[in-house]
């Protein structure tokens, strides 16, 4: 169950993530309404240690809690780009219908690479699942 049914609760989770998670540093997340049934989540979240969030989410409104329509997150160490999350449907791809459409791209050959990913989701909110797995990642 999506546990925002709202646009100020989705909001108030967005703008609280600095309380709720001691190891981020810096958000810089902004969400814009865009039309009744329509918003734009986007910006960063960062770490002392140089890794960096970057977040886009398109997001309705309509008809009950908040959907995440589209999604795509990268996770940076300083400037390099690590790997990258996307909703971009790969049909054709078997290795990735276990968790269609939600994949993770990782090296070596990141554009191309993909794994499936059992963390994410159009209708929980993502970024608890972002944050922890950058927790992990060695400092």
């Amino acid at each position: 169950m999506n546990p925002f049914r709202s646009l100020p609760e989705y909001a108030l989770f967005i703008y609280s993530l600095l309380e709720q998670f001691a190891s981020i540093q810096r958000s810089t997340l902004v969400i814009a309404q865009r039309s009744p049934g329509f918003a734009i989540l986007a910006g960063a979240v960062e770490w002392a240690n140089g890794y960096r969030l970057t977040v886009r989410e398109h997001l309705t409104l309509e008809d009950g809690p908040i959907v995440i329509e589209f999604y795509g997150y990268e996770v940076w160490y300083h400037e390099i780009k690590l790997y990258w999350y996307d909703s971009q449907a790969h049909p054709n791809n078997p290795a990735l219908a276990s968790t269609h459409p939600h994949h993770k791209h990782v090296p070596p050959d990141i554009k191309h690479n993909r794994i499936p990913v059992p963390g994410l989701s159009f209708t929980q909110p993502n970024l608890p699942f972002l944050i922890r797995e950058i927790e992990q990642l060695p400092a």
